[in-house]
């Protein structure tokens, strides 16, 4: 019988010959820290391919590399309708938008909008749509749930339940210019719902686009210590100029408490157990000890009376199972940048700063303790690391707004993503869909919605030569 720490060997010599995996010599290991070449620190692969997103973090040790291998057979596999033979992985649904963890992060990385056609059938997998109405909030959710869709909408499910509906997704173009007369369009997406299941949705509804991101590095975030992020908020409010990032504050479902927000498009989740518990509740439609019930709100009844594979108390998924997913995830390496050095790439950087883009994206960062040991490694504290991102809310302007609130954030308001990998996405997900809804194809294209705190900045862009915009877009790919 193969040990994990044999299998590992295996899957790492695959990698090297497949994939492009290659050892950090002593030349790479001599590389100066300001230019951030290993992002994650002692974590950081050196990968790219299709699974550049997908290795473990570098310095775990033997054992928590088969911790990971476990983890990631829960993440990647289907679960399916109960009763069934699979009694490990079985209680799919009733509602769900796809069928494992893969589905939405296919190879650990970025999903995408379906492609942009006219009011197109296809459905969205790693688009969801989170649904509300005006009111007062639940404390523990943030917002006021649709009543009759809930919280999340559902274009899936079960065999004997009905889908909640369609996903109709349109675009309008919008053009503009930059400063040398050059022309460019976006594509403006709007949403809307059709042959819904169980009637209207309440009038007001409020819905917002996310799209799945790659996971590359999320134990790290988890992480960085509370302090840091909040004085990013202090440094922006001392600065002049309109940059003003404030945290967002949500109830963990882990620590039953209030807790500083560092995941989601609005940093409305704290930690990776309630992300990934309400993933598998809200997206798979699996129960566990967090999220004990299914989503069926009471005008549903087929989904209320559908089979489930939890019995008695015992959730659909167990606790070591989720804990285990949730490790997998937390010690996913950020892979090592490529061509730091290279002269267009560092004329780049130059230029990210002289734009004020690393008033939001700050840089880097030093790791402490994961907030639960059980669910991480001790392999990723002490870590200097180079996300590109404060973690913090910004008004990003009314294009860019959903208007909807969630916990603190506002409905003009988005967490500034973190940029590392962005250029890997293609090779592993054959896209460069980004933004929260995927509506921008590329770097430039996301730049140029930028609005709101970032106007001036998307300002400083248009301003740039064609060469001096592809000099920024290098540097950015190159993260």
């Amino acid at each position: 019988m193969p040990t994990a720490t044999s299998l590992l060997k295996a899957a790492g010599f695959l990698s090297c010959v497949a994939l492009g995996f290659w050892a950090a010599g002593p030349k790479a290991q001599s590389l100066p820290a300001a230019l951030g070449e290993k992002p994650g620190g002692d974590t950081t692969v050196f990968a790219d391919g299709r699974m550049a997103f997908s290795f473990p973090a570098a310095n775990l040790s033997d054992g928590e590399n088969g911790r990971f291998f476990v983890g990631n057979s829960f993440f990647i596999r289907n679960w399916v309708q109960a009763p069934a033979s699979t009694t490990a992985r079985d209680g799919l649904g009733p509602h769900f938008i796809a069928r494992s963890c893969g589905g939405c992060h296919p190879h650990d990385g970025r999903g995408a909008p379906p492609a942009a056609a006219g009011g197109t059938a296809e459905q969205p997998v790693a688009l969801l749509m989170r649904l509300s109405i005006p009111g007062a909030a639940e404390p523990t959710t943030g917002v006021r749930a649709e009543p009759v869709y809930g919280e999340q909408f559902s274009n899936a499910a079960i065999q004997g339940v009905r889908a909640e509906g369609e996903v109709v997704i349109r675009h309008q173009p919008v053009h503009g210019r930059y400063a040398d007369g050059s022309r460019y369009t976006l594509h403006r997406p709007t949403y809307s719902f059709r042959k819904l299941a169980y009637g209207p949705m309440a009038r007001g509804v409020m819905v917002s686009p996310r799209l799945a991101p790659q996971l590359i590095g999320v134990g790290l975030i988890e992480a960085i210590p509370e302090h840091e992020i909040l004085r990013n908020a202090q440094d922006q409010a001392q600065r002049t100029g309109p940059i003003r990032g404030v945290p967002n504050r949500v109830w963990d479902a882990h620590a039953q408490q209030l807790m500083l927000g560092r995941f989601g498009w609005k940093a409305n989740v704290a930690s990776l157990m309630h992300q990934t518990a309400s993933a598998f509740r809200g997206d798979i439609g699996i129960t566990s000890s967090l999220f004990p019930t299914q989503t069926c709100t009471p005008t549903q009844i087929d989904c209320l009376s559908a089979p489930h594979a939890d019995v008695g108390d015992a959730p659909e998924i167990d606790d070591t199972t989720l804990g285990n997913v949730v490790f997998y995830q937390a010690t996913l390496a950020p892979p090592a940048r490529r061509n730091a050095r290279a002269p267009e790439v560092l004329r780049g950087q130059a230029l990210f700063a002289q734009a004020e883009c690393s008033a939001c994206h700050r840089p880097s960062y030093v790791t402490g303790s994961a907030p639960d040991a059980a669910l991480s490694s001790q392999a990723l504290a002490g870590q200097t690391i180079w996300p590109y991102t404060d973690l913090l809310l910004h008004d990003m302007g009314a294009d860019l707004a959903d208007g909807r609130p969630d916990f603190a954030a506002s409905g003009r308001q988005w967490k500034t993503p973190p940029l590392w990998g962005i250029g890997l996405i293609h090779g592993v997900n054959g896209h460069t869909r980004l933004l929260h809804d995927g509506r921008a194809n590329g770097v430039m294209e996301a730049i140029l919605w930028h609005g709101g705190e970032a106007r001036d900045s998307q300002h400083k862009v248009i301003a740039m030569s064609a060469k001096d915009r592809a000099a920024l877009v290098r540097f950015v790919e190159s993260l």
